[in-house]
């Protein structure tokens, strides 16, 4: 007999099991039905793409750098895809008779080969929606607008939309004095704004400095004039969306083309109020930067009030020339993507995320090897009425442990069947939850047996109607 391999997964990896899973499905679901709603189409890409796809693709060195290469059978040189946005423009240029505009949704596990953190893993699921092949400015505030529908559908709590764009970033460029050709360096450092602090952008702009890990962070080298100006800029802010506009146009009055884009903006905002996102859902963050290099308009970001420290949970842009690499015209596009793993880790911090353990809602016990065909005509009672259930299958033989079965998985229903229920008719059901509440209440074990808490007898042709109704119960009363 070979030697045992030791069970383990690769660092900045995990395991997700069945809780976390159940947790992610729900959420997956709730997004869903927000995207649908909003007439979006699905889209599966392959987790491998070629490497001269990935690369080149003007995400920004951040991201090119992380890339997992992979080797086929025959040697090409391929890589796991970084982001969901990249292969969607791959698709674009490959599938030209697809119809514009193309209004996607996909929700797939991307990798990068970052350094592992508390929290910061290599491979984790996005969900994206854009729209591709649309010009107007309503494609970005719909985008947005789902973005507030969505976190609404999912219980977040309050939330902030922050939005800004990089039209205007290239204004302050101008403004600062700073050459257009360093906007992607400036940029990425002003993204970590919310992750940092002023005063070490101010110092990455500058000569640079020494992280707590003792890794040097090397500066733009920019003049302390240039960046003050940039502190200017970011210090611009309002309680509503129209008093930030004022500021903005005041700064960059003379500055070619800041006012087209202004315009653009205000028209953005103007529909958000119609449509009823007002100033404390969305607000205008002249702060948002966004990181990877391939946005070209309305960049926005979304953040939780009650858990600011999970940082950003759904973001994106507009990125109207991330086709064109392939295409050789440019087409535009606008979309975000929610960062399921960090977002799903927010919900369960917020406490707005059941634990549950199992898709069964009720578990037929078996006590009475002589009653098998009446266990299995229940089960199957039960899942043709639409109700999930599970035949105890294991080994233990006496109910206690097989109660105990339920309760580690969290089965919120029990069935209890022997031959004394058969003779007189009856089935025994128990509701777990109030069971284990009482339980606790009750001091001896004499009180326990004496008042088998949370169960209740019915006749056995009811079982269907009485188990709805525990249900909707327990439904009711979360």
């Amino acid at each position: 007999m070979t030697g045992t391999v030791e069970a383990r997964v690769s660092r900045g990896l995990r395991d997700l099991l069945p809780d976390q899973m159940l947790a992610r499905q729900w959420m997956i679901d709730t997004i869903r039905g927000v995207y649908e709603l909003y007439g979006f189409v699905p889209l599966s890409t392959p987790a491998i793409e070629y490497l001269d796809v990935l690369r080149g693709s003007q995400a920004g060195q951040e991201a090119q750098s992380s890339i997992f290469t992979v080797q086929n059978p025959e040697e090409e040189a391929l890589g796991l895809r970084f982001d969901l946005t990249v292969p969607l423009a791959r698709v674009i240029a490959q599938y030209r008779e697809l119809p514009r505009p193309f209004r996607r949704y996909q929700v797939a596990p991307v990798w990068r080969a970052d350094k592992p953190d508390k929290g910061r893993f290599r491979e984790f699921t996005q969900f994206d929606l854009d729209s591709v092949g649309v010009e107007s400015e309503i494609a970005d505030t719909e985008i947005m607008a789902g973005m507030c529908d969505t976190l609404r559908a999912l219980r977040v709590g309050p939330f902030r939309v922050r939005f800004s764009s990089r039209t205007i970033l290239n204004a302050l460029l101008a403004y600062a004095g700073i050459p257009q050709e360093r906007s992607v360096d400036v940029f990425r450092v002003l993204d970590k704004l919310d992750k940092v602090g002023m005063k070490k952008v101010r110092l990455e702009l500058t000569e640079g400095y020494v992280d707590v890990s003792g890794d040097p962070i090397r500066g733009l080298g920019l003049e302390s004039s240039q960046v003050d100006k940039i502190e200017l800029f970011l210090q611009i802010s309002a309680d509503d969306r129209n008093a930030t506009l004022e500021q903005l146009r005041a700064t960059f009055a003379g500055v070619e083309g800041a006012a087209g884009e202004l315009a653009k903006i205000e028209r953005i905002s103007n529909h958000l109020y119609t449509l009823g996102y007002g100033d404390d859902e969305v607000s205008l963050d002249v702060s948002i930067a966004r990181g990877l290099a391939y946005y070209t308009g309305p960049v926005f970001e979304a953040n939780l009030l009650d858990a600011p420290q999970f940082g950003s949970v759904f973001a994106g842009g507009r990125y109207d020339e991330l086709v064109m690499r392939f295409l050789g015209e440019r087409i535009p596009a606008v979309g975000a993507s929610i960062g399921v793993d960090r977002l799903l880790a927010a919900l369960v911090h917020l406490g707005r995320v059941g634990q549950q353990k199992s898709t069964a809602k009720v578990l037929i016990t078996r006590m009475d090897p002589g009653l098998e065909a009446d266990y299995v005509a229940m089960t199957w009672e039960l899942r043709r009425a639409g109700i999930p259930a599970e035949l105890y299958l294991g080994t233990a033989k006496g109910p206690g442990k097989q109660l105990k079965y339920a309760d580690a998985w969290g089965v919120p229903i029990t069935v209890l069947y022997g031959s004394n229920e058969k003779e007189r008719g009856v089935v025994t059901l128990k509701d777990m939850d109030i069971g284990r509440q009482k339980a606790e209440a009750l001091a001896r074990r004499e009180e326990w047996l004496e008042a088998r808490p949370g169960q209740r007898e019915v006749p056995r042709g009811e079982l269907v109607a009485t188990v709805r109704e525990m249900l909707a119960a327990q439904e009711a009363g979360q």
